[in-house]
């Protein structure tokens, strides 16, 4: 008879399977839960993302205790999101990045003062000591751009002025947020290293700045050599090598992997026309982004939401995390006279999906966050990328793909705001 049980916290089937069958009992779970949960929602008419998550709470510990997180379903996850932020890339004009990247750059700064301040503020008056503070505000801070891309990929309108401008300023918010973790880490440990900080900023810009200049050149030269290659998908198989060098390569210099990732698509996108990198590529997120959404579900420890005023809590720190986000990300598109431009910016900008959950758990191994005040980091987390795709639903409706309502230059497609 076959019996799921627990052990070391990754399920198994029967008693005997060594660890071998214990992951891949897991990612069994992991992928069958995700896919039904996403199958589910789309017959409802609700984002697949949303069934995704809800499938990681169900299974995780909080609930059913079937899938605990472990190393190897975190690893996968994070292959998950590098191949869906390479897959964006693909389909981005990078001419189009540089066209707006004042407009981006403003959105993002915006993203990360308004909730940084708000978290910091509304816990040290709650009584909170100003380090506890310091990593819900910075928890507040960056945006998850793989919630978002897969939102808008699914909507169909990942190629609209908007889109590009949500994506761009999710990548400079990455940045910064790496910055403001940096400082936090060294405030946590008494001390801050200002010329490192200083190094990681200068290197993570020359490092973006370096790949999008002569990334595509290098790119172009290459094509005739890789048509000429014998193996088969020649490609994609230089694609998967180019995206995870360099999202190593951007781990190296001081950067998060999905940037690389990002990088690597936009610099290929020139020569993937015609090829079948693309649908490759789609068929490689698609089986490992749901490992990446449920792991986010799977963090979350629904004992501790067993408290109404611990309940309260998390829905007015996630009500004010996505307020902050649209008035922060939304103010220069709303100065610029666009209203709808600006709340669609500051909803794609609104998950905070594994970028919180990594504050968190550098709170927690320091020792500044216990685990209830990380329990309702992670449940911020986790709502405000619950509700994200329903607003952006709403936001971009179907006519949008067709007749894009935001000001653009009808020569180039691109918009105004930058």
């Amino acid at each position: 008879m076959l019996t799921l049980a627990i052990q070391g916290g990754i399920p198994h089937i029967g008693g005997e399977a060594g660890p071998a069958g214990n992951i891949l009992a897991a990612i069994f779970l992991i992928f069958l839960s995700a896919k039904i949960a996403a199958e589910v929602c789309e017959w409802i008419r609700v984002p697949a993302v949303v069934g995704e998550i809800m499938a990681g709470i169900l299974i995780g510990p909080g609930i059913l205790g079937w899938v605990h997180p472990s190393l190897e379903t975190h690893i996968l996850g994070e292959m998950g999101v590098i191949f869906l932020l390479f897959l964006v890339g693909l389909e981005t004009d990078p001419r189009s990045l540089f066209r707006i990247g004042k407009a981006a750059f403003f959105v993002a700064t915006g993203g990360v003062v308004f909730p940084f301040a708000a978290g910091f503020l509304l816990f040290a008056a709650l009584g909170y000591t100003a380090f506890e503070s310091i990593f819900v505000g910075a928890a507040m801070v960056a945006t998850s751009v793989g919630i978002t891309a897969r939102v808008l990929g699914s909507l169909g309108v990942i190629d609209l002025p908007v889109s590009r401008l949500i994506l761009a300023a999710a990548v400079i918010d990455d940045i910064l947020g790496l910055l403001f973790l940096g400082v936090i880490n060294g405030l946590s440990k008494g001390r801050v290293d200002y010329l490192q900080l200083g190094f990681v900023l200068a290197s993570s810009i020359g490092f973006i700045l370096v790949v999008l200049l002569i990334g595509g050149k290098l790119a172009r030269r290459a094509k005739p050599a890789i048509e000429r290659l014998k193996m088969d998908e020649g490609f994609f198989i230089v694609g998967v090598g180019v995206c995870l060098g360099l999202s190593a390569l951007g781990v190296y210099v001081g950067v998060a992997a999905i940037i690389g990732a990002f990088l690597a698509g936009l610099i290929l996108s020139d020569i993937a026309n015609g090829t079948t990198l693309q649908q490759r590529a789609k068929t490689l997120m698609e089986f490992t982004v749901p490992f990446f959404l449920v792991g986010i579900g799977l963090n979350l420890d629904a004992s501790q939401f067993a408290h109404p005023m611990f309940i309260g809590l998390v829905l007015l720190t996630t009500l004010i995390a996505g307020a902050t986000k649209v008035i922060g990300c939304g103010f220069f598109p709303f100065i610029q006279g666009d209203r709808k431009q600006a709340l669609q910016v500051g909803a794609g900008m609104i998950p905070r999906g594994e970028v919180g959950i990594i504050v968190a758990q550098l709170g927690l191994a320091v020792g500044i966050l216990g685990q209830s005040l990380y329990a309702l980091i992670v449940g911020m987390a986790v709502l405000t990328t619950l509700v994200t795709p329903p607003l952006l639903v709403r936001l971009f409706r179907k006519d949008d793909a067709q007749t894009d309502s935001v000001p653009h230059d009808e020569t180039t497609g691109y918009s105004e705001i930058g």
